[in-house]
């Protein structure tokens, strides 16, 4: 295994975990701060940080506007918003920003499959991964899934849509070419 690809994997649970108990400590912005310099440090390793910038700003607004629907409907609740509570948190969006940074290193291997599996395979991944990550969060105290199994369900369509979504973007914006 690349050294590249275990220190990408190595940094984003640094940083989930930064956010989660960041949130769960009620400092939000630790983790964000944490995520930045991962972030940073990401941007010094690409061939083309802009284009990394540009996935990164995309997914902002995707990932954000996602959890910001889950919020609007009371299908989840966030602890220590670092702003207004009618808002997603500031750790949920350092999170999505954080996401980027394994779409074109740690995840590249899901990129290069062939397609009907590729998408398959993606659908899954954030079917199943994505509510786990929120599920983890909860564990931790982090969030509180509400009106359960239908926040499990938003969380599994709204995660098999975009990780396919995001590794297709990630195909265009790749600053690791």
């Amino acid at each position: 295994m690349q050294p590249r690809l275990v220190i990408n994997f190595v940094l984003f649970q640094i940083g989930w975990f930064a956010c989660v108990i960041g949130a769960v400590k009620q400092m939000p912005w630790l983790g964000v701060a944490v995520v930045i310099a991962i972030i940073i440090w990401h941007l010094t390793q690409a061939k083309q940080a802009k284009k990394e910038l540009q996935l990164l700003f995309i997914t902002l607004v995707i990932g954000g506007t996602f959890d910001q629907i889950m919020l609007n409907h009371e299908l989840i609740s966030y602890q220590a918003h670092g702003w207004s509570n009618s808002i997603v948190p500031v750790w949920i969006l350092a999170l999505w920003a954080e996401f980027v940074t394994v779409l074109n290193v740690s995840l590249r291997w899901m990129k290069e499959l062939k397609t009907p599996v590729r998408w398959l395979v993606s659908v899954l991944f954030g079917a199943i991964g994505g509510p786990l990550a929120y599920i983890g969060a909860e564990k931790l105290g982090a969030v509180t899934l509400n009106n359960l199994p239908i926040s499990y369900i938003a969380l599994g369509v709204g995660w098999a849509i975009l990780t396919p979504l995001l590794l297709k973007l990630s195909e265009k914006l790749d600053g690791f070419k």
